[in-house]
């Protein structure tokens, strides 16, 4: 698939503009704070339906609009896609594929494929275990529809069970009631955790791969799933189902203490290791960088098998991080998928034999070709 063009209206610091991309390399660069950023966050917006910068709306809309317009036309699997988002403050979006109106966000889902690699991805690593469950949890709503409706139901049910374990406190008959909860939650639980257990397999497989690469074969990763729920067997759905029903009970009158539900997929995590050491306790600034590279490759490959179409790449103010071994490696291994980089020189990008790259050089919003 690819991205024929991009409008943005009264979006970030773009009060009207249109671009046609190339199939292949798309660089986009230009000083600090001029909008090159807001091009790679509009994209994303279509894929995933949110910001990989912010969580509100009012934020993206230009100083003097009260709302902002994107359109994405692609090709997707041969055929036509177009891709419109509409928010107006104080509302909540309006979307539209291919011209017909949808009622939910997840609607986006799978259409637009998305990987992006930004400065902020080092937060996988650094931070707590909420952005690494982010991380797996974009990338399987967009391969999977079907996970991103698990989710956003199993955030709902647990809303609902925490709200009853502080009834209980107050009104213990209702503790009749648990039992229908630990069910409900078991079940969706049971197919988000076996489908995070099954993706880190397969990333682990990719990962450690793009990393020996990137490390001159010097460094072994492993990435380990962490379950909150102590689970005999990852590859049976109904044994996970019946684990995670069978911890609840257990658990129930500690959680009844506690006013909320202590264990279930929003408690998982997933620890990384280079050479059998904690790359978040252990790792360089630079092992760092090169594990997040050979994740974000790792992704290309997984949603190819599933989807049989690789998806957009888009590489946010990365490059200068990246040596130049770094740089050769990863533009091999880009070479048949249509990329976004953004970056503050193009000079970067002269030592390479590029086919089909368009330059946009951004200034104060404005966009020149060339």
């Amino acid at each position: 698939m690819f991205i024929e063009s991009l409008n943005l209206r009264g979006f970030r610091n773009y009060k009207d503009i249109k671009m046609d991309f190339s199939k292949n390399y798309n660089v986009i660069y230009g000083e600090n704070a001029q909008g090159k950023t807001n091009i790679i966050e509009a994209i994303f917006l279509c894929a995933s339906g949110r910001s990989h910068r912010t969580s509100k709306d009012s934020e993206l809309l230009n100083i003097n609009s009260n709302n902002y317009y994107i359109r994405l036309d692609t090709i997707k699997n041969q055929e036509d896609l177009s891709i419109e988002i509409m928010y107006e403050k104080d509302k909540k979006k309006f979307i539209k594929i291919n011209e017909i109106p949808q009622k939910k966000i997840g609607s986006l889902m799978g259409n637009l494929l998305a990987v992006i690699f930004s400065p902020e991805d080092l937060s996988v690593i650094n931070e707590g275990p909420s952005q690494r469950r982010r991380f797996i949890d974009i990338t399987l709503s967009q391969i999977k529809p079907a996970y991103f409706f698990d989710l956003q139901q199993y955030n709902r049910i647990l809303t609902q069970r925490n709200s009853l374990l502080k009834e209980i406190q107050d009104k213990k008959s209702l503790i009749n009631t648990l039992d229908i909860w630990n069910i409900k939650i078991a079940e969706i639980a049971s197919r988000i955790i076996k489908a995070r257990y099954d993706f880190i397999n397969r990333l682990r497989k990719y990962a450690n791969v793009y990393n020996s690469m990137l490390s001159s074969n010097n460094e072994n990763m492993r990435i380990d799933y962490s379950s909150s729920i102590e689970v005999e067997n990852f590859n049976d759905a109904e044994k996970i189902k019946e684990d995670i029903y069978n911890e609840l009970e257990r658990i129930k009158n500690h959680e009844i203490m506690r006013g909320t539900t202590l264990k279930g997929p929003h408690r998982d995590d997933y620890e990384i290791y280079i050479n059998d050491l904690n790359v978040k306790s252990f790792g360089s600034q630079g092992q760092k960088r090169t594990v997040i590279l050979s994740v974000k490759l790792s992704e290309l490959q997984i949603i190819k098998e599933e989807t049989g179409e690789y998806p957009i790449l888009l590489l946010d103010d990365v490059m200068s991080e990246l040596d130049q071994k770094r740089r050769e490696i990863l533009f091999d291994c880009i070479n048949n998928i249509q990329t976004f980089i953004t970056c503050t020189e193009k000079d970067i990008f002269y030592n390479k034999d590029f086919k089909n790259v368009l330059f946009f050089n951004i200034k104060n919003g404005n966009t020149i070709v060339g």
